[in-house]
């Protein structure tokens, strides 16, 4: 037990020295032999439970992710393949083989924007701005991700690989869109770096989603809980596949608590009525407005389901922590919020985002009981375009 305590400490140490090497300016290349040292023979889940105990002691998320590239250099072709009595990547509509298969469609698209770099640019700048156009389906493929898959290992305690991965998520996402505004007026010719080092990360993230997050993933999560995760992955679509199977376990369901939704309609008495269950869910999803509650705890309680949300939500974000469900780069906004809110120096605040076709207002309230108590934050989102565009009178009904 003291050798394992003592590889443990010993691995940690090499982490930190390995990131405060690359904070200097050394190269992946450069510290990639004393990363495979150390972890020689360690698996995924152990190198994730070194990251996550160094984020637990104060070092910030965005410094482990300077470690990303060294896994992928290091990891390929090494990472011992976790052996599944069935291989859910050969089962369709089950969550690893969807995306598996969008990984694949996503190689595909790469590979040709590649070939199309290498010819002359007459008539491939228009064809390879397509490709791009295309490749920003990628974005459903990382919300799911970060909604559905995320939300399961940190019931499992594992943290902090969920949260290195979304902010290279959003690095790609963020550099994917740059190029796409740049592209009309600059090209192939004057991008095809930036191109290629966006396409590089895009591959180094398939890898590790399949080597990292994958195993974690099957080693740690319940067939009821995949079938949850199926159920629920075409509300927020597909990357660049088609239609996706429902998938139907053969194997019998873990026997779970009877969830709230599926508990006989009652009703629920309220200081100005009574209502049926029915009648309250059913008033709240017709609101023009996605609400979202958090308890004072920073648990995620509850949202609406309006017929035109302006933020992917999935029942899988009940129970979590709201520190978990917004990228690292913005958390610590967050987290400000919440803490002014508890200590009584705001009720509310608001912000607004111009998205193209919509403006998005995002208003945040402090909700307290009768005596003032503090008792958690309500998130109102609604776009509000169409209100701006409200001008006169209308008094009569629309024909």
């Amino acid at each position: 037990m003291s050798e394992e305590i003592n590889n443990r400490e010993y691995r940690g140490k090499v982490l930190k020295d390995l990131i405060t090497q690359l904070h200097s300016g050394k190269t992946v290349e450069e510290v990639k032999g004393q990363f495979a040292s150390a972890f020689d023979g360690v698996s995924a889940e152990e190198i994730a439970q070194a990251e996550q105990a160094l984020v637990e002691n104060g070092l910030p998320v965005s410094e482990i992710q300077r470690l990303c590239d060294v896994h992928a250099a290091v990891f390929k072709g090494s990472i011992e393949e976790i052996h599944q009595p069935s291989d859910p990547s050969k089962i369709p509509g089950h969550p690893v083989n969807t995306l598996k298969r969008e990984n694949r469609a996503v190689e595909k698209t790469i590979d040709g924007i590649r070939e199309k770099l290498t010819r002359p640019s007459d008539g491939s700048n228009k064809e390879i701005q397509t490709d791009l156009e295309r490749l920003s389906e990628i974005d459903r493929h990382y919300l799911k991700k970060e909604n559905l898959l995320f939300p399961y290992l940190e019931k499992y305690g594992i943290t902090t690989p969920a949260k290195v991965m979304w902010g290279v998520d959003d690095e790609i996402r963020a550099q994917l869109r740059k190029i796409r505004e740049e592209y009309p007026e600059k090209g192939a010719g004057k991008l095809g770096k930036s191109i290629e080092q966006l396409l590089t990360k895009i591959t180094e993230m398939i890898f590790k989603e399949e080597n990292i997050l994958l195993p974690m993933l099957l080693e740690n999560l319940t067939q009821d809980e995949w079938k949850r995760i199926a159920e629920e992955s075409g509300e927020l679509g597909y990357c660049l596949i088609g239609p996706v199977p429902p998938w139907r376990p053969a194997a019998k369901e873990e026997k779970e608590a009877v969830r709230q939704e599926e508990k006989s309609p009652g009703t629920i008495t309220l200081p100005t009525g009574v209502l049926k269950t029915e009648e309250l869910i059913r008033m709240l999803d017709t609101l023009p407005v996605d609400i979202t509650f958090v308890d004072r705890d920073g648990t995620v309680k509850y949202f609406s389901q309006s017929a035109e949300r302006i933020f992917p939500r999935t029942k899988a974000v009940i129970g979590r922590k709201v520190a978990n469900c917004h990228p690292p780069a913005s958390v610590h906004i967050v987290e400000k919020l919440v803490e002014e809110f508890q200590n009584g120096r705001k009720d509310h605040e608001d912000f607004w985002i111009d998205a193209g076709e919509k403006y998005i207002l995002i208003r945040y309230f402090a909700v307290r009981s009768e005596n003032g108590e503090y008792l958690g934050v309500l998130e109102v989102t609604q776009d509000i375009r169409p209100v701006q565009k409200i001008h006169g009178e209308k008094r009569l009904v629309s024909e």
